[in-house]
């Protein structure tokens, strides 16, 4: 029997936990870091890498050898220290209870341009981290020189501080015009961060075994399908969780925010497709008589989002809905109609040929667009 693509993909490329070539899994973050233009960049590195983390730390290691070559950026700190002269605004509270003028001393506070900034401490500290908790592959000696590549770079960075590594701090920097590669390296820091808290080893309390890729990719798989279209389908209005108001008579506060992951409105015919990506194991659920059947919470969800928009435009009243699984394996493609919607439930083959995945993603959404110019 011949092997199809997929399977000889997925024989021969390093793979994630849930079956996605690493090699695949790069180009997916390169859209869901509206980073397209890297694309085929770094493609050695997503051919080889055998890990996600692999492949991270390594890019994030020739991204900083590029930084330390033109010069690591610096900025404006406020510093605040003990000086034999006056700089900036000497603090008088914190030189009286020094003692430092009856040492000839002042206690200054000064603006001062240096590389010890918050961007170079957050990638200095995931580099020290990512040598002690990285998962490089099976390959003991590659995993070794890939560590030691990192601690060289660590030791490069002297001068900068070792900090406490938080997503929300790593998410909160303000980076300039011209800070591209900077963008890249903290996006990497932040996926490497989430892929290993919370930690299952740290702390005097047991916690279950993580899936450690589920709990990432389906972040990735979400800001990809959004990110993809809205850069190739540009016949087409892409909002990517946009909020829906709820039609009611009575109100409540505790009534949920209800964002579907995109909504697509055709520039021309203003036909309408609300889709939502779920990154589940399985696209169908095994009821306990051995039936498979949609997952109900998904199907309602997808609904409420139609039905809701209804009273809207006469757009709203017939838009159609995908729910878009990944797939390593069986496929799904199955359409149904409910109140005038017609509901397209959906696997794309994330472990085939990466042209083959933009081909069908691109051919998925022309195939509703003649379907709904068709009724």
């Amino acid at each position: 029997m011949n092997a199809t693509a997929t399977e000889i993909i997925t024989e021969e490329m390093p793979v994630t936990a849930n079956g996605i070539p690493i090699r695949n899994l790069w180009h997916m973050l390169v859209y869901a870091w509206n980073e397209v233009i890297l694309k085929n960049q770094w493609n050695a590195e997503s051919e080889t890498s055998p890990s996600l983390d692999a492949l991270l730390a390594s890019i994030l290691a020739k991204l900083v050898q590029q930084r330390l070559r033109i010069g690591i950026g610096r900025s404006y700190t406020n510093e605040g220290n003990l000086l034999r002269g006056l700089r900036g605004r000497v603090d008088l509270s914190k030189s009286l209870k020094r003692l430092a003028f009856e040492n000839g001393q002042a206690y200054c506070r000064y603006h001062e341009y240096s590389h010890n900034v918050p961007k170079n401490q957050i990638i200095r500290s995931t580099l020290a981290w990512v040598v002690q908790i990285g998962q490089f592959g099976s390959d003991q000696l590659r995993a070794e020189k890939l560590r030691q590549e990192l601690r060289r770079l660590v030791r490069g960075l002297d001068g900068i501080d070792l900090i406490e590594l938080k997503v929300d701090f790593i998410r909160r920097q303000q980076l300039g015009r011209n800070d591209g590669d900077y963008r890249l390296m903290l996006a990497i820091c932040d996926l490497l961060l989430q892929r290993h808290m919370p930690t299952e080893t740290a702390g005097s309390h047991r916690l279950p075994g993580l899936d450690r890729d589920g709990m990432t990719l389906h972040r990735i798989y979400e800001s990809f399908i959004a990110n993809f279209y809205k850069f190739h389908l540009l016949e087409w209005v892409v909002n990517a969780q946009a909020q829906l108001s709820w039609h009611l008579n009575k109100t409540s506060r505790y009534m949920p925010a209800m964002k579907p992951d995109l909504i697509l409105q055709h520039r021309a015919t203003g036909h309408m497709v609300v889709l939502d990506t779920k990154f589940t194991r399985k696209s169908l659920n095994l009821t306990p008589w051995g039936n498979f059947v949609f997952d109900s919470t998904h199907l309602y969800q997808l609904y409420a989002y139609l039905r809701t928009q209804d009273h809207v435009s006469d757009h709203h009243r017939c838009a159609s809905g995908i729910l878009l699984y990944p797939s390593v394996s069986e496929p799904l493609s199955e359409t149904i109609e409910v109140e005038g919607h017609l509901i397209h439930l959906m696997t794309i083959n994330l472990a085939q040929p990466w042209n083959k995945i933009e081909d069908e993603l691109l051919h998925l959404i022309s195939t509703i667009e003649n379907k709904m110019q068709s009724s």
